[in-house]
């Protein structure tokens, strides 16, 4: 079962890989038609469906040993969202960081993190699959989402959380990303406040980072500052679910 788990990882990370380079690259007259579009689509959809259908929505990503952590975390993506307001945050140790949950509940709340580091409690040690063809062991600590969403109690409408960052691009676009409400649930996703038992430091996300780990690390959203809950995707950033969604990558890393 560990053979072909890892071979599903390697096949979704190719694919993923391919299908950047086709629409990020060298073949922008293809990604631009409309009809190669639809059959990204339609092929995303298909594999969220066949996943869905056989893996158990509460299955578990395989977790690790203390002596399984790597040496080295590489940190992806941006590694400083660069802007005045968060450096002034991170000077004060980010005890003014706050996250509201907004959109679709019953009654919106907010968490200093203080608040979510006086809640119960995950660790867990995870591998984290990065698309550029990378991975490596860490441990997080962090507090449950699903334990956020019970105060909250999301409204019947809401299907998906949006996840808002610190981080903006050279054009002024706020990096997010999303993922279905039913997710949110997962045991493993959390709201890591730490890395290997120390705070989070800037490159790997502080004061907090999303943990999705049934998903490619792109998904794992660093620098959160707002949650919202929503029922649909298509009019947030470009449409497509996430910053890097909007630039050609899936919506659905599931592996």
């Amino acid at each position: 079962m560990a053979h072909r788990g890892l071979d599903r990882r390697q096949l979704l990370k190719g694919a993923l890989g391919t299908a950047g380079v086709l629409a990020l690259s060298g073949c922008d007259n293809l990604s631009r038609m409309h009809w190669f579009r639809e059959l990204l689509g339609h092929t995303e959809a298909l594999t969220e469906r066949v996943q869905r259908a056989f893996t158990p929505v509460n299955a578990l990503a395989r977790e690790y040993q203390e002596t399984d952590i790597s040496a080295v975390f590489p940190a992806n993506g941006n590694i400083d969202p660069g802007t005045e307001h968060y450096a002034g945050m991170a000077a004060n140790n980010f005890a003014e960081w706050r996250v509201p949950v907004t959109g679709l509940v019953s009654k919106p709340a907010e968490w200093t993190l203080e608040d979510l580091k006086g809640m119960p409690a995950r660790t867990q040690i995870t591998r984290h699959d990065c698309v550029e063809g990378w991975s490596a062991i860490g441990k997080w600590t962090g507090v449950p989402m699903g334990d956020l969403m019970h105060p909250v109690d999301p409204l019947p409408e809401a299907k998906y959380a949006v996840f808002y960052c610190a981080d903006i691009d050279e054009e002024g676009a706020t990096y997010y990303e999303s993922m279905a409400l039913q997710d949110l649930y997962h045991p493993q996703t959390m709201l890591a406040y730490e890395m290997n038992g120390q705070p989070l430091d800037v490159p790997h996300g502080a004061p907090l980072r999303l943990r999705f780990e049934r998903q490619l690390g792109y998904k794992h959203a660093k620098y959160v500052t707002r949650i919202e809950l929503v029922a649909s995707l298509a009019d947030i950033g470009g449409g497509k679910g996430g910053y890097w969604e909007d630039q050609g990558y899936e919506w659905y890393a599931g592996i």
